[in-house]
């Protein structure tokens, strides 16, 4: 038995398995899908790194939280538009441990982020006079390195205690890679412990940042309430962090809900949608929404799109 898990290097993604004969459309969408996100979220990267008016705190925070959802999606739709072309859908299993690296370091993340994004936005409305001594750029730039850097640091740390476990099977039942589902394929459940009891830690973690947020806002609130200022600073920008904030939570519950539950009664094309639903709308919606909603993003995009205009009639 030893001989036989020690060399599965290849792992079987069945999430795919069932008969599909739409294959080429759900291609074409998913391929629509993912050139949408990039152009969204390229696009407001790129006005806010251009217009040194944007060069602010929250829009430098913003820029980033686009640019990890770039590198989340990388990380899933190259490979998935890759499976609906192929016959038979299989990863290394090194290539597997990558894709969960990218795909639970992205989702921690986004969570960080918006952590900070509501620490952000408590310091602009509670305490705005202090607001550039305390969000300083540098320090935005700390926030921003520990909020990517922190995240990568766990998940890699869960995935050198997966790797260390020899696997009995080579099939997940899911569209892409996930560490919870490698390491329950382990031969020996006794081995697996240390990699629980590290799991829940990483979950209570970022517990924390979720009672921070909630915290963040009830400050918030209090403050706005006898404030109609407030209250407008409020709307515009913090509704825009609360919508990301519900859509990640949603997405993520629903998916930890599928994991963990296991619902074999409900279609697979349903328990697919499920699972990638945080890869696909919240990188998706967030870039539109904080485009339309604050101002100077908004503005800033209209005179390009003015701008190009002109020319374009200008050449004709």
């Amino acid at each position: 038995m030893m001989a036989n898990v020690s060399v599965i290097t290849i792992l079987y993604l069945s999430g795919l398995n069932d008969k599909m004969n739409n294959r080429s459309v759900l291609f074409s969408l998913t391929l629509l899908c993912y050139c949408v996100i990039l152009l969204v979220n390229i696009t407001l990267i790129v006005t806010i790194i251009l217009d040194k008016n944007l060069h602010e705190p929250m829009y430098i925070l913003l820029c980033a939280f686009c640019m990890n959802g770039l590198y989340g999606t990388t990380g899933f739709f190259p490979k998935f538009l890759w499976d609906l072309l192929s016959p038979v859908h299989v990863i290394s299993y090194s290539g597997c441990l990558l894709q969960a690296q990218v795909l639970y370091s992205f989702a921690f993340s986004d969570l960080s982020f918006l952590a900070v994004m509501a620490y952000d936005r408590y310091v602009a409305i509670c305490r705005p006079l202090q607001y550039h001594s305390i969000l300083s750029r540098q320090r935005i730039m700390k926030l921003v390195c520990f909020s990517w850097f922190t995240p990568f640091c766990i998940i890699a740390a869960n995935i050198c205690l997966t790797s260390r476990l020899k696997l009995c099977s080579p099939y997940i039942a899911r569209l892409f890679c996930v560490n919870w589902l490698i390491v329950v394929l382990a031969c020996f459940p006794a081995e697996t412990m240390i990699n629980s009891i590290f799991a829940y830690i990483t979950i209570l973690i970022y517990v924390f940042h979720g009672v921070f947020i909630v915290w963040s806002y009830i400050y918030l609130i209090r403050t706005c309430v006898n404030s109609i200022e407030n209250r407008a600073k409020f709307m515009q920008t913090c509704v825009p962090h609360l919508f990301s904030l519900i859509t990640f939570l949603f997405t993520i519950l629903f998916d930890i809900m599928n994991i963990r539950f296991d619902l074999k009664k409900l279609p697979q094309p349903f328990k697919n949608f499920v699972a990638i639903e945080f890869l696909v709308i919240p990188p998706l919606m967030n870039p539109l929404i904080y485009g339309f909603k604050l101002t100077k993003i908004r503005n800033r995009l209209r005179e390009v799109v003015t701008i190009k205009n002109k020319l374009s009639l200008g050449v004709h």
